[in-house]
């Protein structure tokens, strides 16, 4: 069992981050935000495939004031991000959110820092401080170079800010593009504070390349304890980015809600279409919330053994397929008809 990291608990409207509360998934939308039909109708598929939070870009006024209304439509905590300009984080504390992104060190004056942060006070919102190794201090980049170093020292200034106003409802994001400097900069981190962390490689590239870099630099914190709520940032689909984030923590017990699907990489023994119906079920199936095992085993070799460990599963013989429940045989059906059936009984399960 993976032992977490302590940290302190932060409230961000109905989800937990930090504390005893479980691994979290987020994602950002891409709309733009003053959209507002356009952004609740993204933030609303994300949902239904098991997004706990949404983060929405906040680049101007506009955005900010259409904030209330995305909200009011929502199911899930609503999260700004916004840069510089320190009246748009005091606009969208006015319009009810639940979280801001923000850096206190490019906001502007420490009037101005004191004023967001007054106002977070007040409404009892939480502020996540990102770092992104493309956007560190100059001053910092010419001390340390592009290192995790550079990032840590920068997130401990923008601490630093935020508690010399007293303000401690906090959590903390070190990305860089590469996996090796954002694992370092979250384990040099975690000797440091113990604020909640927001845990992602950013940019990581395609649905295919972000995956796995996401998976592995994602993976290598959690597994040391360090993630209180991640986001998967793919270039390609919102949904993908949730499906990913809800897959690692699956595969390391950190979340059992949902469907897993053991399935194998099929060979010479195969005797039907493991590869079809292994995808089908994924894509029917990735809107149940219910957890829920699957096993789909190319043939008898080791399927009755993965079998045994799922709720329901199917091996194939040379001229029919085996439906297993609890590991114990159930039904044998031609395989022309053992995609429709077994999606039949996953139905009596949920």
């Amino acid at each position: 069992m993976i032992k977490r990291r302590k940290t302190r608990a932060v409230k961000v409207g109905s989800v937990i981050i930090g504390g005893d509360a479980p691994v979290s998934v987020q994602t950002m939308t891409n709309t733009d935000t003053s959209d507002v039909v356009a952004t609740v109708r993204q933030i609303k598929q994300v949902t239904k495939v098991g997004c706990d939070l949404v983060r929405v870009a906040v680049p101007d006024m506009a955005a900010a004031k259409a904030l209330g209304q995305i909200k009011a439509q929502i199911d899930i905590p609503l999260i700004a991000d916004i840069h510089y300009d320190y009246r748009l984080a005091l606009e969208a504390i006015k319009q009810g959110i639940d979280k801001l992104r923000i850096n206190p060190g490019n906001i502007g004056s420490a009037d101005r820092v004191k004023a967001v942060v007054t106002a977070s006070k007040a409404a009892r919102v939480p502020i996540r401080i990102g770092v992104n190794m493309g956007s560190l201090e100059k001053p910092l980049l010419k001390r340390y170079g592009r290192t995790a170093r550079a990032m840590v020292h920068s997130a401990l200034r923008h601490i630093k800010i935020l508690e010399k106003y007293g303000f401690k409802d906090t959590i903390v994001a070190l990305k860089a593009s590469d996996v090796e400097r954002t694992v370092q900069a979250y384990r040099l981190l975690a000797e440091k504070v113990d604020y909640p962390f927001h845990v992602g490689v950013t940019e990581a590239g395609t649905v295919f390349a972000g995956t796995i870099k996401s998976s592995i630099g994602i993976g290598s914190l959690l597994l040391d304890g360090i993630g209180d709520t991640i986001r998967v940032s793919l270039t390609g689909s919102l949904v993908k980015e949730v499906a990913v984030g809800r897959e690692i923590l699956r595969s390391l017990n950190l979340r059992r809600d949902g469907v897993s699907i053991t399935s194998c990489p099929t060979c010479g023994r195969s005797t039907f279409d493991v590869e079809k119906i292994a995808n089908s079920l994924e894509s029917k199936l990735q809107y149940v919330k219910k957890p829920l095992h699957l096993a789909v085993m190319g043939c008898v070799v080791n399927g009755p053994g993965e079998a045994a460990e799922a709720d329901l599963g199917i091996t194939g013989t040379k001229n029919q397929v085996v439906i297993f429940k609890k590991g114990k045989v159930y039904k044998k059906v031609a395989h022309s008809q053992a995609e429709d059936f077994l999606v039949a009984e996953i139905r009596k399960l949920l």
